[in-house]
């Protein structure tokens, strides 16, 4: 949906999640500008309208870096690596010389997302730090809980909480993030923010008190937001092209819950259901 129809929208009725969420998320450039500005860690970056600017980045930030479109851009689409060897002006012919934003690479031991809720009340819950491992820039396998430090996740939690604060935002959100450094070192790093509920909180469906499904509903209509307690240790996989014609399989395991899509037709890197499996906490 165009940032400028939610506007419209929003001067005649409530609109939840509201227009500014769609309009910081849908520009890459904006979004790490507001991110940054929430007083939090990003990718260092540059805009990149020309080649002479990608050049000009470049200079600044190096290789390896990340050349992505502002707009449209998902799944590892619409981006570029930039390494030694790469030819600035065929990268930028790649992402077809659309206004971009090269991002300074970042050396990462985790990625996580936080998934939560903000009600128009301020009301925040916000669900256990989620562990992700994304394989040829595909979400593969969430876990929960994700292994940092107490303190690593409190950080991540604080950093959504601010986030939906600043945006004034009702509903379900996530907020990607890299996990930078190991133990005491460990600091968090904002990568970019879904307005909605996300893949990486399918799990919620079996594995908490409350989805993320049900408590975006509870947000948008003004109800208290429910309780977003994990039920046991989780893990979601994601159910990939010809990975879903393990049906059979994975309805014949104990304890897997198996949600397909629907889709007619299993294409490679296309989602086409995923399996969610709870596990007893360690004692």
């Amino acid at each position: 949906m165009p940032a400028a129809t939610a506007a419209f929208l929003s001067r005649r009725k409530p609109l939840h999640p509201g227009a500014r969420a769609l309009a910081v998320t849908q520009d890459r450039l904006s979004e790490k500008s507001f991110v940054a500005d929430c007083g939090l860690s990003v990718a260092p970056f540059r805009a990149v309208d020309s080649l002479a600017d990608l050049e000009a980045a470049v200079a600044v930030l190096g290789r390896p870096s990340v050349l992505k479109t502002r707009r449209f851009g998902y799944d590892g689409k619409g981006q570029v690596k930039i390494l030694p060897g790469t030819d600035l002006a065929e990268a930028h012919a790649a992402i077809g010389r659309s206004p971009a934003v090269l991002e300074g690479f970042v050396t990462f031991a985790r990625e996580v997302s936080v998934v939560a809720a903000r009600g128009a009340d301020g009301s925040f819950a916000a669900f256990d730090l989620c562990e992700n491992e994304h394989r040829d820039h595909i979400l593969a396998f969430t876990r929960i809980p994700a292994q940092v430090s107490a303190a690593t996740e409190a950080a991540a939690i604080e950093a959504a909480r601010k986030i939906g604060a600043a945006l004034g935002y009702v509903g379900v959100f996530a907020v990607e993030m890299f996990i930078v450094g190991e133990g005491e070192q460990e600091s968090v790093v904002v990568n970019e923010i879904a307005p909605r509920v996300h893949n990486s909180g399918h799990w919620t469906s079996e594995g908490a008190q409350t989805s993320q499904f049900h408590q975006h509903v509870r947000a948008v209509c003004g109800f208290p937001l429910g309780s977003a307690q994990r039920r046991g240790r989780v893990e979601m996989e994601n159910l990939i092209g010809d990975a879903a014609l393990r049906w059979r399989e994975l309805l014949a395991e104990p304890g897997a819950h198996l949600h397909l899509y629907g889709k007619r037709e299993a294409r490679p890197g296309r989602k086409m259901g995923h399996v969610t499996r709870v596990f007893p906490e360690q004692g």
